[in-house]
């Protein structure tokens, strides 16, 4: 496997930037392994979904970024679950946890959104976990889109656990309007769950034009990431990607 290549900031202000993607249960599996594997990827952003909710949550969220060597930057039960965490090379700039609407029957979703800056560049992110039922995950889908879009900066970057195929609507409304970062530049592998027995792809990053893909996947062979923690730290695989994104414009 070729390496991925490591963040760096070059003179003209463009960065080198590492997301990972990854839904972590409510940190009910090992989280010591689950933060093995954080630390090992060199994240500069980590795209959490189901982080904790409830009792205590945000020490749950303060644990685990401090295990794996970064720092909480928004979301958790004030998003529903999609959380953000980012290494101290990134400044950032604003925040938002946004709440989708309830259907009745069905959990409340939501987003976790933030615009950060590293070098000249500044990136939009956001971190989703779409529904389980086909028309509220489209719907979510679109309001996805537009919420990228209300962050108004010239590149920008989601992921998260779409629970759909590259073959369903949702995803091919995301993969229609965004860069779909695993089949840019396929690294690694490609399926994410489930990590014993790997089949679907169902947790993906996408961007915004303009960013330069240099490679995405599930992290098999990467230095340091060991199988086993990838099977005792959640049920999901996570999705890391290396971006080049461009400096502002002055």
């Amino acid at each position: 496997m070729t390496a991925l290549p490591a963040s760096r900031t070059a003179p003209d202000g463009s960065a080198v930037v590492r997301v990972l993607s990854y839904n972590v249960r409510s940190l009910r599996d090992d989280e010591a392994a689950l933060a093995r594997v954080i630390r090992a990827c060199a994240p500069d952003l980590v795209l959490i979904q189901e982080a904790p909710r409830f009792f205590r949550w945000r020490k749950a969220a303060e644990r685990l970024a401090r295990a794996a060597g970064l720092t909480y930057v928004t979301g958790g039960a004030t998003a529903t679950g999609p959380m953000i965490l980012a290494a101290l090379r990134l400044h950032v700039e604003r925040t938002a946890d946004i709440l989708l609407p309830r259907t009745p029957g069905l959990h409340r979703r939501g987003f976790a959104t933030a615009v950060v800056r590293v070098g000249g560049a500044r990136l939009g992110v956001l971190s989703c976990h779409l529904s389980l039922a086909a028309a509220e995950r489209y719907a979510q889908a679109e309001r996805l889109l537009a919420e990228l879009a209300a962050l108004d900066v010239p590149h920008a970057v989601a992921g998260g656990d779409l629970n759909d195929r590259p073959d369903g609507r949702s995803f091919r409304r995301l993969s229609g309007a965004l860069t779909d970062a695993w089949a840019a530049h396929p690294w690694g592998g490609e399926f994410t769950s489930t990590p014993r027995e790997p089949h679907q792809r169902i947790d993906a990053l996408f961007t915004t034009g303009g960013i330069e893909v240099l490679g995405c996947g599930v992290p098999h062979g990467l230095p340091g990431v060991d199988p086993a923690d990838l099977t005792a730290a959640s049920d999901h695989l996570p999705v890391l990607a290396a971006l080049r994104i461009p400096a502002d414009a002055p």
